[in-house]
Parts: C-alpha cells; sequence; structure tokens
C-alpha cells in the first residue's frame, strides 16, 4: 500500500503529464476545484447516483480490452458519489504533491493532537 506521500507526488506528475500544470496555478484556484468535486459528490448522492461495483467486477474480471473497461467505467462508475469523492482526493493529493506537503506526518500530529482535545472539541457541534 502506497503512503499518502507516494499518492501525492504521483498525483501531481500525472497531473503535471496531462497538462495541468503547464501554467501557473494559484492556490485559491485549486482549492476551490477540490470544493467543486465536493459539490460534484453531493449532486450525485442528491441523484442517488452511486457507483455500481459488483457489475462492474464481474465485467471486468478477466477483461483486458482498454475500450470496454471505459464503458463500463462511464456507464456504472463515471460521476458517481464515489466517483467524485475520488476526485476531491486526487485534486487534493495533486496540491499536496506540487506544494511538497508532507502530508503523512501532518495528518499523524492532527490525529495525536484531536485526541488530547475534549468531547467535540469544546463546541456544540
Amino acid at each position: 500500500m502506497k503512503t499518502l506521500n507516494e499518492l501525492s507526488k504521483q498525483f501531481h506528475e500525472k497531473a503535471k503529464a496531462k497538462g495541468f500544470w503547464d501554467e501557473p496555478r494559484e492556490t485559491g484556484t485549486l482549492l476551490m476545484l477540490i470544493v467543486s468535486e465536493l459539490s460534484e459528490a453531493l449532486e450525485a448522492d442528491r441523484k442517488n447516483k452511486y457507483a455500481e461495483l459488483s457489475v462492474f467486477d464481474a465485467r471486468n474480471e478477466d477483461r483486458k480490452n482498454w475500450a470496454d473497461f471505459s464503458a463500463d467505467f462511464q456507464e456504472l462508475i463515471k460521476d458517481s458519489f464515489e466517483d467524485e469523492i475520488a476526485d476531491t482526493f486526487i485534486r487534493l493529493l495533486d496540491l499536496v504533491g506540487y506544494l511538497g506537503i508532507d502530508i503523512d506526518r501532518h495528518i499523524l500530529l492532527k490525529m495525536q493532537y484531536n485526541h488530547m482535545r475534549e468531547f467535540k472539541h469544546g463546541k456544540k457541534y
């Protein structure tokens, strides 16, 4: 299993190779693109659109044909709640990779800090 740091580097390199970093990008815009993926996940949930993984897996168990894989992905997974959540992580880890943030360490530090905090961190909700 890859670490989040490894994934962030991988996602960022792939995004650069696909042309998403040919021009300088502003951090605020990148953050809003992450938020837009969450908005798309919300819309998928509102439309009750969820990935049909069992059907997808059954069709693609032994398949090596990328055209069929792509068609099945578009039919059974694309634009689903899970697909949009995955897009959110990909965009977030791309940003982390670009900024060179040690996200594994920061998550562990935050978990340690939160462990010491009071119930609901002293808030109503």
